[in-house]
């Protein structure tokens, strides 16, 4: 069921599906990713599991979560806790695309009973706090347990999805649970800040593009942060079951952790690492890659050629390598069009710097196709470049309009991201570096 156009606010992180690549990557970049040592790492729906659920003991628990709500056998945790008979599941909050997985982007799964457990499932993607705070009432839960992969990006709306959970939760006088999992992206802030006239639903607060927090931590700092601000209190109680064995400087192929997508366009570990910097194309009339079967990790368009790779290639980008490629998208922007563009492949994951890459790909196709375009949005006249809302500001549109190279670009965020950096510290649970 659509609940609201994509452009109208709640984005899509990511919508995937089937597509034709009529270039494919060379056979050395099956894995997409450079070998990496993993090391032991429990997440904290494990680790509650493992304690029998007692953090959840004598509790009426609502459950905000999605497929990748699962332990280590792959099991739901919702599955798992009902059959357990150690929770009291009263109700679970589906998110944007679904309690189980079955919509796109910008849809949900209706309000219904799940047929699997009898539990009823509220549709809660594009609510509202009052709303939210209704549904939370209404299925009389105490507590409200949060458990959704992330995958580091301001615009990716599960973190608002929890932090509506966590206002309406004060406003029921409900206590609130994040059974945490680990950042894919590494633990490292990077990116310019939301700015207060550009809030929307992906970026309702003041945090940087790519956060570096799990949202254990999130949790932690939106409470500090924003809540008394928004509700004129906190939560009667916060508990995070933190992750065992996690450290900042370790990406997802370092946890050794089954990937389960967090939505339809998040295949691999490989699309989140990029993800910070390529969904900006969602602003431009170039495709993201939507419709192909590597979303935000191919980039073109009709009238993109072989330039934008050798310009790009030649930057040194950390972390990523650039190839030339063409790829048919079977939905979405340029449909059944063959486009011209890049495929970014992922080299060393701990040096992949998302909202940089972002950077040098906006600069450089600005600069070499006079067809290039910013999206703008006509529902909102106040603020119709979509990519503004993505970056938090007016201010890359208009360094990359003015010409501004993709350094000056990057440098022009340093001083508000080392303000987050200070302000974020306290609420920061693993250790490694933040740097």
């Amino acid at each position: 069921m659509t609940r609201m156009d994509r452009r109208q606010l709640f984005a899509a992180s990511a919508v995937g599906a089937a597509a034709t690549a009529v270039a494919a990557a060379p056979a050395a970049w099956a894995t997409g990713s450079s070998p990496m040592p993993s090391r032991p790492v429990t997440p904290g729906a494990d680790r509650a599991a493992a304690g029998g659920w007692s953090v959840l003991s004598g509790r009426t628990v609502g459950v905000v979560t999605n497929p990748t709500g699962i332990l280590t056998n792959l099991h739901s945790i919702v599955d798992e806790m009902v059959a357990s008979g150690s929770v009291d599941v009263g109700a679970v909050f589906g998110p944007e695309h679904g309690f189980r997985g079955t919509a796109q982007a910008g849809e949900a799964e209706e309000t219904q009973t799940d047929p699997r457990t009898g539990v009823t499932v509220y549709d809660t993607y594009g609510a509202g706090v009052d709303t939210m705070t209704r549904m939370v009432r209404e299925s009389g839960v105490d507590t409200v347990v949060f458990d959704i992969q992330d995958v580091g990006a301001r615009f990716y709306t599960y973190i608002w999805t929890m932090y509506t959970a966590m206002r309406a939760a004060v406003r029921a006088g409900a206590d609130f649970v994040v059974l945490d999992r680990p950042n894919p992206v590494g633990g490292i802030a990077r990116g310019p800040m939301m700015t207060t006239p550009f809030t929307s639903g992906v970026g309702a607060k003041e945090i940087v593009q790519a956060h570096g927090m799990t949202v254990g931590e999130l949790a932690r700092f939106f409470e500090g942060e924003f809540l008394e601000g928004d509700e004129g209190a906190r939560l009667q109680r916060l508990d995070v079951v933190e992750v065992k064995g996690w450290r900042r400087d370790v990406t997802h192929a370092g946890t050794d952790l089954p990937w389960v997508m967090p939505s339809p366009n998040m295949p691999t570990p490989d699309t989140a690492l990029v993800y910070p910097g390529t969904c900006l194309f969602e602003g431009t009339n170039l495709s993201e890659g939507r419709g192909t079967t590597r979303p935000f990790e191919l980039v073109g368009a009709p009238f993109v050629d072989h330039r934008w790779a050798e310009r790009l290639a030649g930057r040194d980008i950390p972390g990523v390598q650039v190839r030339e490629a063409y790829f048919n998208p079977t939905f979405s922007k340029h449909a059944g069009k063959v486009c011209g563009g890049v495929q970014v492949h992922v080299a060393d994951p701990r040096a992949v710097d998302g909202p940089r890459l972002g950077a040098e790909m906006l600069v450089a196709a600005k600069a070499l196709y006079s067809d290039f375009a910013w999206r703008k949005d006509s529902w909102d006249t106040k603020r119709p470049y979509w990519v503004d809302k993505l970056t938090g500001s007016q201010r890359l549109r208009e360094m990359v309009d003015a010409g501004a190279s993709a350094d000056d670009v990057v440098a022009a965020w340093q001083d508000e991201l080392a303000a987050f950096e200070r302000t974020r510290q306290q609420y920061l649970i693993y250790p490694g570096p933040t740097k």
